[in-house]
């Protein structure tokens, strides 16, 4: 399949294997996902989840099998690498912000330094993001003068900024008081309803039920089951789900 060829998958993952150590995180997953499609990979702490998303981004890199994002397998290393990051955003637990550059100035900087955009267009680019995700009036702050949600959107318009063909969330809302956790969730609502591609671990349910396409269950290192959010929350097909399911659901 080429690149070209709108009905090959944007990523796909075949055989892949991880390790840490004696550890095996990661048991020959095969998973794909389509242009525009919403998966949501949801299961226990330690299934392999947040693994999962940083080898699609290669902060990690497989033991084993192949990763191909828009038909070329992931590069190693180099500008290639650079350029597969700046189409892949990641959004992560922790907000990964710049403390002494502006909220304007973080989500500005790699149009700048890594697209090479002039500063005055990214700026603007920056500021109408910025108005997309709800904090245009607090371009001029630094990190640590904005709430835990305004932080985590800065993030997210940081991801947009660079005009990914996919975001990856690692667990975008766990790090928040519950009160932020909402407003976060709204934007990347937002975000799945213009088409973005996303792969999204969460222990949010009712994003997964609103926001999924597809619903990933892991655990173990395994995918244990998959299919839409109605399906899958209403009459999971394995007992291993339906055990968490019981279990996350009841409180």
């Amino acid at each position: 399949m080429t690149e070209t060829d709108g009905s090959a998958p944007l990523v796909r993952l075949e055989g892949v294997n991880k390790h840490f150590g004696p550890l095996h995180v990661l048991k020959d997953i095969d998973l794909s996902v389509r242009r525009g499609e919403v998966v949501v990979v949801i299961g226990p702490s330690g299934g392999g989840k947040s693994t999962l998303c940083r080898l699609i981004n290669r902060l990690e890199t497989a033991d084993s099998g192949t990763i191909t994002f828009d038909g070329r397998e992931l590069p190693a290393e180099g500008r290639a690498l650079a350029q597969l990051r700046s189409e892949v955003g990641m959004v992560f637990q922790s907000f990964n912000l710049f403390a002494h550059k502006t909220i304007l100035e973080n989500v500005t900087l790699g149009p700048i330094k890594v697209r090479g955009i002039p500063r005055q267009q990214a700026e603007q680019r920056g500021r109408e993001l910025l108005e997309r995700v709800g904090i245009a009036s607090q371009a001029a702050k630094y990190p640590a003068q904005l709430s835990g949600g305004q932080q985590q959107r800065t993030a997210i318009a940081r991801a947009l900024a660079m005009d990914p063909k996919m975001i990856l969330f690692d667990e975008p809302t766990s790090a928040l008081d519950p009160e932020m956790v909402q407003e976060v969730l709204d934007v990347m609502i937002g975000l799945a309803r213009d088409g973005m591609t996303m792969m999204v671990v969460t222990h949010e349910m009712g994003f997964a039920r609103r926001a999924a396409d597809r619903v990933v269950f892991m655990a173990d290192g395994q995918i244990v089951e998959e299919g839409e959010p109605s399906e899958f929350f209403s009459r999971p097909g394995t007992e291993r789900a339906r055990d968490f399911l019981s279990k996350i659901l009841t409180h």
